[in-house]
């Protein structure tokens, strides 16, 4: 039996989801490293843990590295496997890897997907399409790459997740305020990035023995940072239903050439990509992790798989049967409009009424509610079906009609 260590820092539901995956199957040992008090894990997974590790950071490798030691002694006295979601955790877990001799993702691989500037010299120089970019140091590399590029420009940290401390800027007054808000230092320096202008799509795909055994696509609307910019927009994804048609020659073949460049060998990746108005297509940045935002839980309804345990068994027992998508899916997600705590909800009834037979499901947002501090809102719906259209056609109702109020 293998023993695995699952690194969990806080107790969310997301996080929590996965690791109830990784619990229902009864050939693997898990042990688990938090910065919690045990008793926020639910008592129902952690009675299923042979052990619990705490540590004041997990993003510190060395407590990390001592967590995983102090739990090899319930869990047969070895480690198999050091996993975590977090995107934020692969490069410290592949430096615990490597020092404790455990396989999977090795530091220099997890670099190349955590820091977005090497990852896409690392494409350009394979020929991967991607969006051009400048990594600048200080207030003068910055201007001088945004010359260099030219306007509009995406700026970021280049070790960000989740479209956080991500602006456009249009121009240099703009690019200064973006730059005032998270001042370049040469041990903290920004990636500006040509702003693609296009639709976004991700590519999800899974990996094993350094080959691409699956995948998913799917279509943004609008684009994630469209949706950082304006608070109150609300945003839907969807998975059509099929996939393997001609339009989707050039992103196989382009996302395939980039995670082999980038040397991915075993576990799911998020790919995000854009196609322009002219039909070419530019790789935004890849994640070495299980997509979040909903995603995994539109994948698994889309195949009739569980995702979040297929996963776990994937990264530690390095085995996946690639499942038939037999369905259209997609996510619209509810977003406040004004500021404060939930006041109420408009719309519900009448989507219950039309697309209720549709919904898979859904965390609808309560009066009283804090507003949400992510570009996921304060609530989201998941429908299905086995036409794309009915699916395509009932999230642009659910985005139009559902309002939420804050104040």
């Amino acid at each position: 039996m293998k023993s695995a260590v699952f690194v969990i820092p806080f107790a969310l539901e997301s996080t929590l989801r996965f690791l109830r995956g990784a619990l229902a199957s009864d050939d693997i040992r898990w042990g688990v490293i938090t910065q919690e008090p045990r008793e926020r894990l639910p008592t129902s997974l952690r009675s299923k843990l042979q052990g619990i590790e705490r540590v004041e950071d997990c993003l510190d490798p060395a407590q990390l590295s001592g967590g995983v030691q102090a739990l090899a002694a319930s869990l047969g006295g070895r480690v198999d496997s050091l996993i975590g979601i977090l995107e934020q955790l692969q490069v410290p877990m592949a430096r615990v890897r490597e020092e404790l001799g455990i396989r999977g993702m090795a530091v220099e691989t997890a670099l190349g997907f955590r820091d977005k500037s090497r990852m896409k010299n690392i494409l350009r120089e394979s020929g991967v399409p991607c969006a051009r970019h400048r990594l600048a140091p200080d207030l003068a590399a910055a201007r001088a790459g945004a010359r260099e590029l030219g306007f509009p420009l995406v700026v970021k940290p280049p070790a960000g997740a989740g479209a956080k401390n991500t602006y456009r800027v249009d121009d240099e007054s703009s690019l200064a305020e973006a730059l005032a808000a998270a001042p370049p230092s040469p041990a903290g320096p920004v990636l500006l990035e040509e702003f693609v202008q296009g639709r976004e799509h991700s590519f999800d795909s899974v990996h094993l023995g350094g080959r691409h055994v699956f995948h998913s696509i799917s279509h943004y609307s609008p684009t994630p940072l469209e949706v950082m910019e304006a608070s109150w927009i609300q945003w839907a994804v969807l998975l059509p239903r099929a996939i393997d048609g001609d339009e989707y020659d050039d992103i196989n073949e382009a996302a395939g050439q980039a995670l082999d460049a980038l040397g991915m060998k075993v576990g799911m990746t998020h790919m995000e990509w854009f196609r322009r108005a002219d039909g070419s297509i530019a790789i935004s940045e890849v994640a070495a992790r299980p997509p979040g935002a909903q995603f995994t839980s539109l994948i698994s309804y889309a195949h009739d798989r569980d995702f979040y345990r297929e996963w776990p068994r994937l990264s530690v027992l390095e085995t996946f049967d690639p499942p038939e998508r037999r369905f259209a899916c997609g996510a619209a997600y509810l977003r406040g409009q004004g500021q404060g705590k939930v006041q109420q909800v408009r719309g519900l009834e009448e989507i219950e009424r039309r697309f209720g037979e549709l919904v898979v499901e859904a965390k609808l947002p309560k009066a009283g509610q804090p507003g949400a501090t992510s570009y996921e809102g304060e609530g989201y719906v998941i429908l299905r079906h086995p036409e794309t259209a009915v699916v395509q056609d009932a999230l642009t109702e659910v985005v139009r009609t559902v309002r939420v109020e804050l104040g």
